[in-house]
Parts: structure tokens; C-alpha cells; sequence
């Protein structure tokens, strides 16, 4: 049966993927955004349901002032006798630990951190032995290459000394490390090139797993640099033998746009089906080529994309897709399930400042679509709420109410890089505005519809101004509800009565 690439679409980046049973669990890096560290779960491998975070509480996950794009990178999950494990890094914030559970849905442990915490991709191995390995990369003063230790996983007590076990094929960022024992041999694998255009997998296997680790003479094993495709910068790949015996790979790829090539969705979960050589070596795809629709006996389930278009705030809590921008102020946040709104009390902070601002969110994944939200406001002094397209402090559109001069106005802003412009802007005197987000894979359009239904156009921003290469950094983008009093916090709450996500063909 077919399936379509990517399998997670949106800013779903670092996949790692392990198997219990009948059963996949899948894990990606989270960044900035909070809760942390978004756990999948499928039994086909193409068709995953969030079933929520492994880190929910600022204790496992302290973002403060953390900047857009560090926070936490590339987890790595393994299963090891009845336990869940999840190791990783909080850059900025404590460096390298891990959290446990006996069901993936959580709750997780809280955090144990590395004594030693140096370098980032942290990756546990369990080995036959029951030995535990901690393999990572170098550190800052480090040379750069791939370093593992073994640990005490009950403490996470180093219980030897941290060596350089490979420092891959030459390429820049030697990085992700994941070791596995196959057969007789342990196999390291590792990502190579910067994840960007240059990005590639490389393989080494050794008979000890402390190496030393011989190189495939053919790697990379996956790659699309210098190809003209239409999925770039392949690689960070994590591997997984399905319930048939067959080997996969899940791994993190873009889908640039336009040219030159621009991405904006972010880095995107990927799979694909894994060969062996005569001589015991793993090949990702067609040659260490992937497409973008795979055939392939082993998937034997539809492809199903199910989407949930409408959210009214009329649960206890927000569904998974939600998100923060760091650790949320909570009284800030007023979820009134009764009524079913979501009421947001600004902060000081605005959507450039790198503290705390009210922010809650989700990704967008599609390049066709449409998002809108009916909100309630009444700003006084310098007070605004909106609806946001994100992409980090300096790079973001937004539209909403704001008061100026004793007036209360609608507003259509851009700001990008050093540039903040107000393009449009109206005296308002109604009670409520639906605001709307259209978005094609080039330009995002901006909208307001009034009580009596009239449709007013406010302007369009490029896609490609909020791209990676431009803005930076490793995220995606993300629409967002937001609020601030500019300076001052806020003495009143936007109330947002519902939120839409539609999905355009």
C-alpha cells in the first residue's frame, strides 16, 4: 500500500521512534515551546496520534528567557524492561537529562540530570548485557565527534570514563548519534552536514560498542544535497524493525517553496523503508534517495490524515496541539469550558520581547490553509490582542485590536527582522471581530469579519520573510492567540470564543 511523505507534517522535527510490542511511539524535539518534547503513537507507522508530552511541568522543563531555537533539541525515546526513557537536552537551561515512565501518555518522571552534561543529542542504548550507554556529541571544547559513556540508569551516574568513539566521515556537525545492536555487530549512525541543504546519514558498525567503528565506504546512506527535489535537507534519522520483520526510518526533512528555496513549515517527520547489503549495511530509501508517495508491502493500513477543524474551549483543558511560548504565566490563561471560551490576560511582554508574553498557539501544517477565531475585546491605554502568524521575536505578522489615542482601532502589522510596520489600521466601535489567516504556499492573507458580516481585507505578508532562511533558528511556524499590555500588564482579558483550522486542497 501507498503512503504520503511526511507522515507528521509542521514543525515536528528530530523524529526518534522505538517499538513495544505492537506498538510505535514516536518523540520530536520541542524547542522554546512549552509543553515539551510532543510523544506519537501508531501501529502502522503511517498513521500517529499525539497522545501528549513528556514534559508538562516547569520543573522538567524550565524555559525562562530562553531565546527562540534553543530550549529542547533532539530527544531520543527507548523502551527498556517495562520502562519508557527519554533523554535529551534543555540548551541554556541545565544541559543534558532524562525523564521515565511505565505508560507513554505520561505522567513522566521528573527530570535526572547528567553530572557531566556536555555536548547535546543525547541517545540511550540498552544493551543485551543490560548495560546502559549515553551516546551524544562532543562538547563546546570538545573535538567534534561522537562521545559515549555508560551510566547508571536508576542515577544517571557516569559508571566509566566518556570517550570518543567516532568522529563520522568529515563532514560538519558530526551529531544525533543512535547506537543499535543488529546481528553481531553494534551499528552507529549519525547525522552529518548541518541540518540544512547539506544534511546527510552516515553509518559505522564495530563488533564492541565502543568501536573501534569502521565506516560504510558508500555513506552517506541518506541524503538529497544537490539534488533539485522536493524534499530537502534529509537526515537526524532514528531506526525501528516493524512487527514483519522489515526495517524503517523516520527522520527529519523540509519541503522548501518557490526560489530561491525558502521553507516556512519547518522541519517535518519523515518516513521511509530501510535495505540491507550482502555485506550488512543499512540504505535509507531508493539509494539514499526518498520520495515523496512510497509503495511498500509491509504498510498495510490507509493513510488517513483525520483533522479536527473547530476548537470552542469547551473542555477542562487544551487539546495536544497547543502550545505555549515558554513556561506560561497560568492566571494569564482562563479556559471557561461552561461558556466555552479562552481568555487571555496580557502580560508586560510583547510578541518581540524574549520573557514570557501571553501566547498560546499551534503549528501550522499545511501550506494551503485557513485559520480564524471570534474574539471579544475591549483595550484600554496601550493594550492589544490578536491573532499571530509566528516565527520567532523579530519575524511575524499580526492582526487584532489595539487602543490608540483613546480609540479602539483594527490593526494589520509586519515585522520582520529590525522592521516592525503597521500597514492597516481602522477606528473599530463593535464589541467582537472575527479574525482570519489565509495562507497558500507563498503569501498569507489577512482578514477581519465584522457582527454584520462584512469582509474586510487588510493585507498579505510573504511566506517567505518568516522561512528559515531568512528568520533563522530551527522552528516552524505557528499561529498563535495572543494578548499584551505593551509594557504594562493588562487590566482586560481578550476572550476568544472559538478557533478554526481548515485544511484548503
Amino acid at each position: 500500500m501507498k503512503f504520503k511523505n511526511p507522515i507528521i507534517s509542521g514543525f515536528y522535527p528530530d523524529p526518534s521512534i522505538c517499538r513495544v510490542e505492537d506498538d510505535f511511539y514516536l518523540v520530536t524535539s520541542s524547542f522554546e515551546y512549552f509543553p515539551g518534547v510532543p510523544i506519537f503513537h501508531s501501529t502502522d507507522l503511517v498513521n500517529w496520534k499525539q497522545i501528549g508530552h513528556c514534559l508538562t511541568t516547569p520543573k522538567q522543563l524550565p524555559l525562562n528567557e530562553t531565546p527562540s531555537s534553543c530550549g529542547i533539541y533532539a530527544p531520543t525515546i527507548r523502551y527498556h524492561e517495562g520502562v519508557f526513557y527519554m533523554v535529551t537536552t534543555n540548551v541554556l537551561e541545565g544541559g543534558n537529562f532524562y525523564v521515565t515512565a511505565t505508560d507513554p501518555a505520561g505522567p513522566w518522571s521528573e527530570p535526572i540530570w547528567f553530572e557531566d552534561s556536555q555536548g547535546i543529542d543525547p541517545s540511550f542504548f540498552f544493551d543485551e548485557d543490560n548495560k546502559c550507554y549515553l551516546t551524544g556529541t562532543g562538547g563546546v571544547h570538545e573535538k567534534p565527534g561522537i562521545y559515549q559513556v555508560e551510566i547508571d540508569v536508576k542515577t544517571g551516574k557516569y559508571v566509566s570514563e566518556r570517550k570518543l568513539i567516532w568522529e563520522g566521515t568529515g563532514g560538519v556537525h558530526p551529531e544525533g548519534p543512535h547506537l543499535y545492536k543488529i546481528g553481531e555487530y553494534y551499528y552507529l549512525m549519525i547525522s552529518e552536514g548541518g541540518t540544512e541543504y547539506g544534511h546527510m546519514l552516515t553509518i559505522s558498525k564495530s563488533k564492541h560498542p565502543y568501536g573501534p567503528f569502521e565506516g560504510y565506504e558508500r555513506n552517506p546512506i541518506l541524503t538529497h544535497r544537490s539534488l533539485n527535489h522536493p524534499i530537502q535537507a534529509t537526515g537526524h534519522a532514528d531506526l525501528v524493525q516493524h512487527t514483519d520483520g522489515s526495517w524503517w526510518a523516520v527522520f527529519l526533512a523540509f519541503r522548501p517553496i518557490g526560489y530561491p528555496k525558502k521553507h516556512h513549515l519547518g522541519r517535518e517527520t519523515f518516513l521511509a523503508p530501510v535495505t540491507w547489503t550482502e555485506d550488512g549495511w543499512p540504505i535509507v530509501g531508493e539509494m539514499g534517495v526518498v520520495g515523496e508517495e512510497i509503495e511498500h508491502e509491509s504498510i498495510t493500513s490507509e493513510q488517513r490524515f483525520d483533522w479536527k477543524e473547530r476548537e470552542d474551549f469547551d473542555q477542562s483543558v487544551l487539546d495536544h496541539k497547543w502550545i505555549y511560548r515558554r513556561n506560561p504565566i497560568e492566571e494569564n490563561y482562563v479556559l471557561n469550558e461552561q461558556e466555552g471560551s479562552l481568555s487571555l490576560l496580557g502580560s508586560s511582554a510583547t510578541l518581540r520581547d524574549t520573557t514570557t508574553h501571553t501566547f498560546v498557539g499551534r503549528r501550522q501544517e499545511h501550506f494551503n490553509c485557513e485559520v480564524s477565531t471570534l474574539m471579544r475585546f475591549d483595550p484600554q491605554n496601550a493594550e492589544e490582542a490578536g491573532l499571530t502568524i509566528f516565527a520567532n521575536e523579530n519575524y511575524h505578522y499580526e492582526i487584532g485590536l489595539r487602543h490608540v489615542n483613546g480609540k479602539t482601532e483594527v490593526f494589520f502589522r509586519k515585522n520582520v527582522g529590525s522592521i516592525s510596520v503597521v500597514e492597516k489600521s481602522f477606528d473599530y466601535e463593535e464589541d467582537s471581530v472575527e479574525l482570519r489567516i489565509l495562507a497558500d504556499p507563498e503569501w498569507y492573507k489577512f482578514e477581519i469579519v465584522s457582527p454584520n458580516g462584512e469582509v474586510v481585507y487588510l493585507g498579505s505578508g510573504e511566506c517567505g520573510l518568516l522561512a528559515t532562511e531568512v528568520s533563522g533558528g530551527f522552528t516552524g511556524n505557528v499561529f498563535g492567540l495572543y494578548a499584551t499590555g505593551n509594557g504594562e500588564k493588562s487590566q482586560n482579558e481578550a476572550r476568544f470564543d472559538w478557533f478554526t483550522y481548515k485544511v484548503n486542497k
